[in-house]
């Protein structure tokens, strides 16, 4: 692979952050089984894991927002395991 090349991670989470800006927060066929998704405080504070965790955690946390939007504003990868991800949300709560 060309070190520029994006690598595989890399292009997940670009794929992740286009289908959430449009709104779409349906799909789980990336996750790991040992996901866990933690709110640490705000609308929803809690702690979930796996794949039906993560999606009944984001269905508690969408469901306290109008208009709620997510926009990926850079994605980095930092090593083999990592990707610094910036993102801006907005919504009304």
């Amino acid at each position: 692979m060309s070190k520029n090349a994006p690598s595989a991670n890399l292009e997940l989470v670009r794929s992740l952050y286009a289908r959430w800006e449009r709104g779409d927060y349906s799909s789980d066929d990336w996750t790991d089984p040992k996901i866990e998704l933690v709110f640490a405080d705000g609308p929803a504070p809690g702690r979930w894991t796996g794949p039906d965790g993560l999606a009944e955690g984001w269905r508690g946390f969408l469901a306290a927002w109008k208009d709620f939007h997510t926009e990926l504003e850079d994605c980095r990868e930092l090593d083999d395991e990592r990707v610094l991800v910036l993102v801006r949300r907005s919504g009304h709560g």
